[in-house]
């Protein structure tokens, strides 16, 4: 191999690499390639724990599965390594929680935008969430204030709703939810 074949060759990282990082930063692998995640704004946050009440109150009171937030990997592959904001894995799945991570895709994630992560959120990780068969993928935009709920089928993710603030979200997975996201948004 030449010189400059060696200068332009793709490194591409997986869990090993992933797991000799520092603990004091936050990382994620996509399709082989690392990156930092920074920290969300405090409007995110409060976006965040809001979501993350209303769904426990919901999913683990009514014995549906857990729910967890950032930071908890999500191993879906050797070369995909991710940590979604929110996410949820039913009951009947409860096998892919382990010790250290979620080996294998949850039932629901839940990516809010930020404006360092907006484009990530909406392509690439959207296909890959997606590619690894993740049921349902919501994407929470604080700043416009809506929640596009995404449901996977054999074509990939097509959208089932696109919710305002108004709105009660729904979902097939939780056909019993009943969140009005005034109770997020405000």
């Amino acid at each position: 191999m030449s010189k400059l074949a060696m200068r332009h060759a793709k490194i591409r990282f997986n869990y090993n690499d992933y797991q000799l990082l520092p603990e004091d930063k936050r990382y994620e692998i996509l399709d082989g390639d690392i990156g930092l995640v920074p920290a969300p704004s405090i409007k995110h946050q409060r976006v965040s724990r809001r979501l993350e009440m209303a769904l426990v109150r919901h999913i683990e009171n009514s014995g549906l599965g857990e729910v967890f937030d950032a930071p908890c990997d999500v191993v879906l592959s050797e070369e995909n390594v991710l940590q979604p904001d929110l996410l949820f894995v039913r009951k009947e799945r409860a096998g892919i929680i382990g010790e250290l991570n979620i080996q294998g895709p949850p039932d629901l994630v839940i990516e809010i935008l930020s404006a360092g992560t907006m484009d990530k959120d909406r392509e690439l990780k959207r296909k890959i969430y997606g590619g690894f068969g993740v049921l349902e993928y919501w994407i929470v935009d604080p700043d416009e204030e809506t929640v596009e709920v995404l449901a996977w089928s054999e074509a990939g993710f097509i959208t089932a709703g696109t919710y305002l603030k108004s709105d009660c979200i729904s979902s097939a997975l939780l056909p019993d939810l009943k969140l009005v996201l005034t109770q997020v948004f405000d």
